[in-house]
């Protein structure tokens, strides 16, 4: 029997508004509403939104939070079992760059051998609590991961999955103003919001200034029994819905990997474009992983392709240069360049401007390297 799609607490405004719906990682998500470019467009130059409460919210927090044992809960979240200690063996990338509230990091969480599991935002507020903001697909397998490892080290966190939460990304150049229109009383607290940092409204909403699209803008959690309202007073001020398949296209044009496609648990970061998200810095920190990556010697690298002649690229395509073979790991046509673009992992070597060919129908067809991101803040600089 198959299993039943999930549904986010939007699953019934997107039907109501007439969106295409697919299976994505077991959600039944909105493809898009109507035009996948003119959602694309939207994007890039006003404010469209995206549903992206399929995604999970974790807190991490360390044991006993309560109002009366916070002293000792921070006491206990700095030390060698607390939650910064957790999640500094937990993750590639180094927790320690943390220590304003609100501050985020990027991260990739690995398997002992240096394959991705996931790659993440890690929240900081203050020692005793953090949040995790991990993809959908594997959501469960992160769970299972942490609480293994929370358990198996004897670390002293709590690992609370909220999924009585809901996300909408709102993203664009007018994304800001077009928020503060339907919720003016935000405006104070996040207007001097710098980039990857994020603030709480409430007790329960969480305003960050992140995305997936290569445009500013805010993604913004708040409880599941309160979005559909926020959704419905953003499309009042005109922001236009917008579903996966312009976010898939967005987040290529602006250089960002895609988990499962960029890397899995079987292919690791130093060869997914991912390097600058693993810190070595600290000798002494033993992040999970950190043993294997060290002794491999990385042969091939991400890089960004641009098709020259009619067609569009795809995921798996074979390719070829002067420096050997490689693979497109994601490839589409880009609605802001008129052009097809991709990623690829290639051999070393490679750089900007060099010729390479990619396998079509059985035809090598003229494409050149050229310097990721594709296209930022509605701008082409491929």
């Amino acid at each position: 029997m198959s299993t039943a799609l999930k549904h986010t607490p939007l699953h019934s405004a997107h039907l109501q508004a007439g969106a295409k719906m697919v299976d994505f990682g077991g959600w039944d998500m909105p493809v898009s509403y109507g035009s996948q470019i003119e959602e694309h467009h939207t994007v890039r130059r006003a404010a469209g939104m995206f549903d992206v409460s399929h995604m999970l919210n974790v807190d991490v927090r360390a044991k006993e939070t309560t109002a009366s044992a916070l002293t000792e809960a921070q006491s206990a979240a700095t030390g060698e079992k607390g939650v910064r200690a957790f999640l500094s063996r937990l993750l590639a990338n180094d927790v320690a760059k943390l220590t304003v509230p609100g501050k985020a990091l990027y991260s990739c969480m690995l398997k002992p051998d240096g394959g991705v599991i996931d790659d993440l935002i890690v929240y900081f507020f203050d020692e005793a609590n953090w949040r995790l903001v991990v993809n959908a697909g594997t959501a469960d397998k992160d769970i299972a991961w942490m609480q293994q490892v929370a358990h198996d080290e004897g670390f002293e966190v709590q690992i609370e999955p909220r999924r009585d939460l809901a996300m909408i990304a709102v993203q664009g150049p007018q994304a800001r103003e077009k928020l503060w229109a339907a919720r003016p009383h935000w405006k104070a607290p996040t207007e001097q919001l710098a980039a990857f940092n994020g603030v709480y409204i409430d007790a329960d909403t969480l305003v960050a200034r992140t995305g997936y699209t290569g445009e500013d803008g805010f993604e913004v959690v708040l409880p599941a029994t309160r979005v559909g309202a926020f959704w419905n007073d953003l499309v009042s001020q005109g922001v236009l819905p917008c579903g996966l398949g312009a976010r898939d296209t967005l987040r290529l044009e602006a250089g960002m990997n895609l988990y499962g496609q960029e890397m899995n648990e079987q292919v690791n970061p130093l060869i997914s474009g991912l390097s600058w998200t693993v810190s070595f810095k600290n000798p002494d920190r033993h992040f999970i992983g950190r043993d294997a990556l060290e002794a491999i010697t990385p042969e091939q690298t991400l890089v960004g392709i641009k098709l020259l002649e009619r067609g569009v690229m795809r995921a798996h395509m074979k390719l070829r240069s002067a420096q050997g073979e490689g693979e497109l790991t994601s490839g589409s046509m880009s609605p802001t360049m008129g052009v097809s673009i991709g990623m690829a992992r290639v051999p070393l070597g490679l750089q900007p401007g060099d010729a390479v060919e990619v396998e079509m129908r059985g035809k090598w067809m003229p494409a050149e390297v050229v310097k990721m991101p594709f296209v930022r803040n509605g701008k082409i600089s491929a």
